[in-house]
């Protein structure tokens, strides 16, 4: 008799890939209720609530121009910016195109070459508010002062108590003024011998004050002077002669640029070029 065949049947691999399978299924089944509960969440996510954040600053366009009233608008229509004028004709235009209810003042902006310049300048025709005039000093009770300062004086400085335009002071008071030095300074009161405002005269300094004498400076950052040059219902010859002693005083090398403007109202560039 021969041998008999066995038929060796190895299950290994079909239940291996019978386990493979079923761990994809698994995998797949996962992957479908991961899918689901984020599908879920992102339908149950209020959107409706959500707001941007706010800025934190507000930022404004480079382009955006500075509204200007319709009075401002209607009264500067036919005003040629690109032209300078001279100096009366200047000034008459200025009283043109002013729109207040009050007697305006002519104002004057130089934009000057450097900062740093000050001065002081008897106007011819000075008229608008009296200066209130701060005295110390030995004789300030006769020099006719609005306010004769004392220690008491420099206390209310110190508390921010600003009641005057200009001091006027002797030199021995310079020592006690110097402690309120930084409330004076950066408000363009401190006393200084360069505008006259340091004198053993104050009787002298305080008649040219009261009398039309006025100081001009540039801002402590920019080179620029702003200054009152009269009323707007003073004559033209009055308000021109004003307008000719400021820029004499100040010199036409230090002049960049002037412009004559009233209270409300445009400005008119000034020809300086003869002076």
């Amino acid at each position: 008799m021969g041998k008999t065949k066995t038929k060796i049947i190895d299950d290994s691999q079909p239940e291996a890939k019978k386990k493979k399978t079923s761990a994809k299924q698994k995998l797949d089944v996962g992957n479908e209720k991961i899918d689901e509960e984020v599908r879920d969440l992102k339908v149950e996510t209020p959107t409706s609530n959500i707001q941007p954040p706010k800025p934190t600053s507000k930022v404004k366009h480079p382009t955006s121009k500075k509204v200007r009233s319709k009075k401002y608008q209607e009264i500067s229509k036919d005003l040629d910016r690109s032209k300078s004028y001279p100096v009366s004709e200047a000034v008459d235009m200025v009283k043109k195109l002013s729109y207040s209810k009050f007697n305006g003042s002519l104002e004057a902006h130089i934009i000057t070459a450097q900062t740093g310049v000050r001065g002081l300048i008897s106007l011819p025709f000075a008229s608008g508010r009296k200066i209130r005039v701060l005295a110390f000093g030995k004789n300030a009770p006769s020099s006719g002062a609005d306010i004769v300062g004392d220690d008491s004086t420099l206390t209310q400085i110190e508390k921010g108590q600003i009641n005057f335009d200009i001091i006027v002071t002797t030199p021995e008071w310079m020592a006690k003024l110097t402690k309120v030095a930084k409330i004076l300074g950066p408000r363009g009161l401190m006393p200084n011998p360069k505008n006259g405002t340091i004198t053993n005269d104050l009787k002298k300094a305080l008649e040219g004050f009261q009398g039309g004498k006025t100081e001009f400076k540039t801002e402590s950052k920019s080179p620029i002077i702003h200054l009152a040059l009269g009323k707007l219902n003073q004559p033209t010859e009055e308000l021109s002669a004003n307008v000719r002693t400021l820029l004499q005083t100040l010199g036409k090398s230090k002049i960049l640029k002037v412009s004559l403007a009233p209270t409300m109202g445009p400005s008119v560039k000034l020809d300086f070029s003869s002076f």
